[in-house]
């Protein structure tokens, strides 16, 4: 089986084809600069020298078109056509409460994530937008959504409930959802593994350091603990992004 896995920001287009019985990715690569000038492909098959494609990639649309290209090109592809793309895989940030594991993507399933828009407004537009291209570019393939939030959705109460009236939960659903859940999930697995113990067993602290990044704590295979929040904006101080911060410093800059 073949997974294609996408990973949409706003100008740009991350991808990794996986061959699931070899169990190894065999070609990775990145649409730069989507809908601006100097738009570039980057690909690089497993075992070959990396390969750059300029064009006028004006969407994401496009953007999906050239990833299909490249990967079924007889210089540079790693398959024939794209009968042999058996599901697509898509990064999703925010699922909210609503999806707590992924899920087959449909037209009813995309209404329901662009509701939670609000909630991660830097990204979830963005993963809806590759959602499509690749649904137009890819029909009848499955779409599978793989959200952030998911891991954390077992969270106890008094992890993910800020200090505020309790009605501020039930009626607009403030809370802790944390996110990087797959990248916690995974190197929490792969820690108990190289410890040689069931992660049913252990007590984990889990880092997710990039531009983004937050910290998890995982016991016996559950997130009990995260830094991110209601956003993506809470918690460690990030490339872009303030982390926690005193909410009196904002009421202070605005009296100036």
């Amino acid at each position: 089986m073949n997974i294609l896995v996408i990973n949409c920001g706003s100008s740009s287009v991350k991808y990794q084809f996986f061959d699931m019985d070899k169990k190894m990715a065999v070609a990775k690569g990145l649409v730069e600069r989507i809908g601006m000038s100097g738009a570039v492909l980057t690909h690089k098959p497993n075992g070959r020298d990396e390969v750059k494609i300029s064009g006028e990639i004006l969407d994401h649309i496009i953007a999906v078109k050239y990833v299909i290209s490249i990967l079924t090109s007889e210089n540079h592809g790693v398959i024939k056509d794209i009968s042999e793309i058996h599901a697509v895989g898509h990064r999703v940030v925010h699922g909210g409460e609503r999806f707590t594991e992924s899920v087959l993507l449909t037209d009813e399933i995309l209404k329901e994530v662009r509701k939670l828009i609000d909630l991660a407004p830097l990204h979830n537009p963005h993963n809806i937008t590759g959602i499509k291209a690749c649904m137009a570019n890819l029909p009848g393939i499955p779409q599978v959504g793989v959200f952030d939030t998911a891991f954390h959705h077992r969270m106890p109460p008094m992890a993910y409930i800020y200090g505020l009236p309790y009605v501020m939960y039930k009626k607009y659903g403030i809370r802790r959802y944390g996110f990087h859940g797959p990248s916690h999930n995974y190197v929490s697995e792969r820690c108990a593994k190289l410890m040689g113990k069931p992660r049913e067993e252990l007590k984990i602290i889990t880092c997710h350091l990039g531009n983004g990044a937050s910290i998890t704590a995982i016991k016996n295979g559950i997130s009990v603990d995260t830094s991110m929040g209601f956003t993506p904006l809470e918690g460690l101080l990030m490339g872009t992004r303030c982390g926690d911060m005193d909410p009196a410093v904002i009421l202070h800059i605005m009296g100036r």
